[in-house]
């Protein structure tokens, strides 16, 4: 699952995790960000971003640099959009449409990467069911209705699996359904509270009905309780189109993730049960839906000084194209083949803004994972938007492996904002003192999307991205550099906040009259740290010499 967040204010402020995103998460989106403040600098902006414009202009002006790849496994990129299509990959051995695996790659055509979720006739998945409602799908059929002393030993294991899926599958379902229903009866409301009161005022029009709002007089209670949501809704800039999107979403959610007998495999192809399978998909790279993916292509590199939209964070970039999320969870076998993938074709950092909380196939992700380990390639992943403790609730993939062992060359990122204050930390953010290594920018970053338009997301789908590009500028301007040095450079330069108190990511979903729990920042993290790109390449050129 995209791991990015859009909130659908309504009244009463209720936020929602969607799969794709344009405001604030439930931090107040009207409070606007510093414009690039990603990239600015605590010293000299007062923004906890990562000094990139400071980086450039104190410690790598004049100097030499090396193209770095970085492969961006995500839903598709806008391979045309104005501040990318410079910087896309092109397979240097491939000839363009002339149908054949020019570098006998098992890949034909595939020009600025693959697309492990498509048919062979150019086709698109864009719709998925959730890992959960798959194994739902599965386990169902041997367990449901049965108790525990009906199981037999060799199937213990797999029972619990299935309790827990249930739990898991019933609980997201019946909240799916209800917030469907919740948007619906709200539409139907709002449309009928303005309807209602234009006809009740004689306005011309729903734009003088705020004002007309402000002098009604009545002990009617109906008529003062309709008047409480559209006054709290048209005040908080909430339109009908909005809510539908709400809508959409949770319909999405019910007609797609949560259906168990939804099969986008229909299109791919593939044998789904055959994992060693490799060669399946097409190479339409951008996809029905690439906004995810692009936003992201565009903070690791979007390009530099040409006056167009954004500043990426690396100038000497080639954004490798792997299409493999969709609007649901992502396959294990698809992921595996992602990587490996990225890997053969000369990628030297893997972004993957993607999690879920069950990984059935894991081993065969364990092996892609050691096998870019074995080649020196840094991965980097967002840790999730669920504001939970990934010490103790899974989100995969992850770099600890299932039969011991962890992979060295793996960052696993959480998302900060641009407050210095107790709200440093996103409120959506996982957080974890083992398993999320360092957090960075990920709310309200301004970046590229689909048809040369710019917008601002959030989620630590966008901070993954920010240290990618990090990792890209240490490579390519130090490219004796190897992945697990550059780990070891951005963790140890991060800004050290170990112990500024914050409010524990999850603050923004509490009830009316309840308080935020205050912990130290170095418990939400390895490093208890922000990354910073510009100590980072000031330690670099150190040991460099």
């Amino acid at each position: 699952m995209r791991n990015t967040l859009k909130a659908i204010l309504v009244a009463g402020a209720f936020t929602a995790q969607l799969g794709v995103a344009n405001v604030a998460s439930a931090q107040d989106p009207l409070r606007g960000a510093p414009e690039n403040w990603f990239n600015l600098d605590y010293s000299t902006d007062s923004v906890y971003g990562v000094g990139t414009e400071r980086a450039y202009q104190e410690v790598l002006k004049g100097k030499k640099s090396k193209k770095v790849v970085v492969a961006v496994i995500d839903s598709g990129i806008d391979i045309d959009h104005e501040d990318l299509k410079s910087v896309i990959w092109v397979n240097p051995k491939e000839v363009a449409g002339n149908g054949q695996d020019d570098d006998k790659n098992g890949y034909v055509d595939d020009i600025n990467g693959w697309n492990f979720i498509g048919g062979k006739d150019g086709s698109f998945v864009n719709e998925e069911n959730l890992e959960v409602a798959r194994l739902y799908g599965t386990l169902s059929k041997k367990f449901d209705g049965k108790a525990e002393d009906e199981i037999s030993k060799a199937d213990k294991k797999d029972f619990k699996l299935w309790l827990e899926v249930k739990e898991s599958f019933e609980s997201g379902s019946a909240k799916a359904n209800e917030n469907l229903e919740y948007y619906e009866m709200l539409l139907h409301q709002y449309k009928r509270g303005k309807a209602l009161f234009v006809a009740y005022f004689d306005l011309d029009s729903e734009e003088e009905l705020l004002g007309a709002l402000e002098t009604l007089e009545t002990e009617d209670q109906v008529l003062l309780g309709m008047k409480e949501v559209v006054v709290k809704m048209m005040s908080r800039g909430v339109t009908e189109a909005r809510i539908q999107d709400g809508i959409d979403y949770f319909k999405g959610q019910v007609d797609y993730n949560y259906n168990p007998d939804f099969n986008s495999r229909e299109i791919v192809g593939d044998n789904i049960d055959d994992k060693k399978e490799r060669y399946y998909g097409n190479n339409k790279v951008v996809g029905p839906d690439a906004l995810h993916g692009t936003h992201v292509a565009g903070i690791i590199g979007a390009v530099r000084g040409n006056d167009l939209g954004i500043e990426g964070v690396a100038d000497n970039v080639e954004i490798m194209v792997v299409r493999t999320v969709p609007n649901g969870d992502e396959r294990d076998k698809d992921v595996a083949n992602s990587i490996r993938y990225a890997v053969d074709n000369g990628a030297q950092i893997i972004n993957m803004s993607f999690g879920k909380a069950f990984s059935p196939y894991k081993a065969e992700v364990d092996a892609a994972i050691k096998y870019a380990d074995s080649k020196g390639v840094l991965l980097v992943h967002a840790a999730g938007n669920d504001n939970k403790n990934t010490d103790v609730e899974n989100n995969f993939p992850t770099d600890r492996y299932n039969r011991r062992g962890t992979a060295r060359n793996w960052i696993e990122v959480g998302a900060s904002t641009w407050h210095i204050d107790e709200e440093l930390p996103a409120t959506f953010s996982n957080y974890a003192k083992k398993n999320v290594d360092l957090f960075a920018p990920g709310y309200n970053i301004y970046s590229t999307v689909p048809g040369s338009e710019y917008e601002a997301l959030n989620g630590t789908s966008m901070a993954c991205p920010v240290v990618a590009g990090c990792a890209a500028v240490l490579m390519s301007y130090y490219p004796n550099l190897s992945a697990s040095q550059v780990k070891k450079i951005l963790m140890k330069t991060v800004t050290p906040l170990k112990n500024k108190e914050v409010y524990k990511p999850g603050y923004g979903d509490l009830e009316e009259g309840q308080e935020p729990e205050k912990v130290k920042f170095g418990t939400l993290s390895v490093t208890g740290g922000v990354i910073n790109l510009y100590e980072a390449v000031k330690y670099a050129e150190k040991i460099s010499k």
